[in-house]
């Protein structure tokens, strides 16, 4: 950090939450301000999640002026909103490093720090996790921990959030929901609990109220814990009296105080302190601006969700130079508009990635037959089973990373009932920067295992064209289409759709020495490391897979018949993918094949850029080329 003191005074004193406690209150606005500038300052040069940290930096200050953390545990849910966390925790010198490799990850993960309570990356896990805590400090008896649970608007609406809503009052626990409410996910908002959460209206006064009568019945021990549900249920009626409608979280015996500004910092220290330490469940409310303090961010603060590089004095994105590719997921977008022209059956499916992966070009067109339902992946899938069920053609667009968590539901609501579920799985692979909880290197392995199931990866954006073509012609079987984060391989994207042969993959290189399988975009590379190779010597034949299930088993037999050796390569794990079905194969049917699999090996995988990912897990060219020879040349005997 340049300038150090100078620039920020008050920030630059601050190396850990006990430095923050150290100032008085009315000061707190002034680090807020110091922070905003920061954040602003860092993400100009080094992209990261923009619009969502400027919008949590006042709540963020007030928590750690609070409560005593790290003994006091912060679960914050998806972790966009963490940067002033992170920064206030003793890592403010390496926030430069942030999303790059061996640097700080873009999300809290306990591996990195000690404030860092629980890993965040995906949605709504924030409220069982924190519920998870308390129970565990009250069955070792601690000194009162306690265990605040950070949570969006969008994330509270996904069905774990309320699973663990549900439980939280029924354990009883003393755990405090921060209900972040900024009326955005990445895009705007959507469904019925979002329209609560903007209409909700909470006495000032009556919260004052009670609070009062709640502390002057505790001093004179006029309220026991078998008395406290009564007094709850008594609270709920009178607070539906006097507001004139039914709050939906103390409907589940779960206290609350709000909606409060969020970017109040000295009154929201005074509420925190006041209900600190009341015991059962609380949920604060909060009302924040996405984007805060940075005008083009609270204009738009979709674009500046994650915006890359821009001048900080003049808001400007700063783009890289256009060489007319379009990326995957707008050439996904723009064919399924093409392919619905034509099909009026067919109907796009979302889980509040509409702008990420391209959905929007079906919204503007298609409005009634496109549907985005929010954080809610597995009701996703299975909203997608009955629309599949009765006769509709659905497109379900979910990121590799998310549909994990609709894996039940793949099953039991689609496959089962072998239902034409078109599952286009966006930012398949490696995506970069997001790091470990991003990364969707896990779908070929885990959906190869589901019967009834289709799984295809196109190496260009022609192939994808065609694979969704050929999808929504089925009609039975789900059907998954994996492509990656980022540009297509072509400019001239828009070719005539084909239909092609389910099953049957693509000779791309004759030779005689060695066999190259590989499946999806990184057979690009391994095309230029073909090449390569056979410059070095080398006469290696290479084969377009395709499909992944069912697999071209006449590649495979051809390849028995002229070859004892084969390496694979995928963007995906070798454990369980590709590879694993190829030597599975040839173990039963040509055990005179020996396998070298080239793909992410079996452990987690952190942020960097996608090429240096690539290298550090051996799928680079330059590292796919001495793979290819050291096994050409290896005796199978020794």
């Amino acid at each position: 950090m340049e300038n150090n003191s100078a620039t920020y005074p008050l920030l630059s004193q601050i190396n850990n939450p006990a430095d923050l406690r150290k100032l008085p209150v009315q000061r707190l606005p002034e680090v807020c301000t110091e922070l905003r500038s920061f954040i602003i300052d860092a993400l100009s040069k080094n992209p990261g999640h923009f619009a969502s940290s400027l919008g949590a930096i006042e709540f963020t200050v007030a928590l750690h002026y609070v409560f005593d953390t790290p003994y006091d545990r912060i679960v914050w849910d998806v972790g966009h909103q963490a940067y002033s966390h992170k920064i206030l925790t003793g890592r403010r010198e390496q926030f430069s490093t942030n999303r790059t490799l061996n640097g700080i990850s873009g999300f809290p993960n306990p591996e990195e720090s000690e404030y860092d309570s629980f890993i965040a990356g995906h949605a709504s896990n924030s409220i069982s996790a924190a519920l998870g805590m308390a129970i565990a400090s009250r069955i070792k008896k601690e000194t009162r921990r306690n265990v605040i649970a950070v949570i969006g608007d969008a994330s509270i609406a996904g069905g774990l959030a309320f699973e663990g809503l549900n439980n939280a009052a029924a354990t009883k626990s003393n755990i405090l929901i921060i209900l972040n409410d900024n009326d955005m996910s990445i895009a705007k908002n959507v469904g019925s609990l979002n329209k609560y959460l903007v209409n909700i209206t909470t006495s000032k006064s009556y919260n004052t109220l009670r609070y009062n009568a709640y502390k002057f019945l505790r001093r004179f021990h006029l309220i026991t814990e078998s008395h406290r549900g009564a007094i709850l249920r008594f609270n709920n009626s009178l607070k539906s009296l006097i507001s004139r409608q039914q709050n939906i979280f103390e409907g589940l015996n779960i206290r609350y105080f709000g909606p409060y500004d969020g970017h109040d910092v000295v009154r929201l220290v005074r509420v925190l302190s006041d209900i600190k330490d009341m015991d059962g469940p609380r949920i604060l409310h909060l009302r924040t601006v996405k984007g805060k303090g940075f005008e083009p961010a609270e204009k738009n603060p979709c674009l500046w969700h994650a915006p890359g590089k821009f001048d900080k004095t003049t808001g400007e994105l700063i783009r890289s130079k256009d060489d007319g590719r379009l990326k995957y997921q707008d050439i996904f977008g723009k064919t399924l508009v093409e392919l619905a022209d034509k099909n009026p059956l067919i109907v796009g499916i979302t889980a509040a990635m509409s702008t990420g992966c391209s959905m929007t070009f079906m919204q503007q067109k298609y409005p009634q037959r496109t549907f985005d339902v929010g954080i809610s992946e597995g009701h996703a899938v299975t909203f997608s089973g009955g629309l599949a069920k009765d006769g509709a053609r659905p497109f379900c667009c979910i990121y590799s990373s998310f549909l994990q968590r609709g894996f039940d539901e793949i099953i039991h609501d689609v496959a089962i009932q072998n239902l034409p579920v078109v599952f286009c799985i966006d930012r398949a692979g490696l995506v970069g920067e997001d790091g470990v909880t991003h990364h969707g290197v896990f779908d070929l392995a885990y959906l190869r295992d589901i019967p009834n199931m289709t799984i295809a990866s196109p190496i260009d954006e022609h192939d994808l064209r065609n694979l969704m073509f050929t999808a929504q012609k089925r009609n039975s079987g789900p059907f998954a289409i994996r492509y990656p984060r980022g540009k297509s391989e072509h400019a001239d994207w828009h070719n005539e759709m084909q239909e092609l042969p389910i099953g049957k993959g693509k000779k791309l290189k004759d030779g005689n020495d060695i066999a190259v399988l590989t499946i999806g975009p990184i057979g690009n590379i391994a095309a230029e490391a073909v090449k390569e190779v056979e410059e070095k010597g080398v006469n290696a034949a290479h084969y377009d897979m395709v499909f992944l299930k069912p697999l071209d088993i006449g590649i495979l037999q051809e390849v028995a018949d002229h070859f004892s050796k084969v390496v694979t390569i995928e963007d995906g794990t070798t454990t369980g993918g590709l590879g694993t079905a190829v030597a599975e194969w040839f173990a039963t049917n040509a055990p005179h094949v020996a396998v070298r699999k080239i793909g992410v090996p079996d452990h987690f995988i952190k942020q960097g850029t996608v090429a240096q990912l690539y290298a550090l897990c051996g799928m680079d060219k330059n590292s796919i080329v001495t793979s290819i020879i050291e096994f050409s040349n290896k005796d199978l005997q020794s």
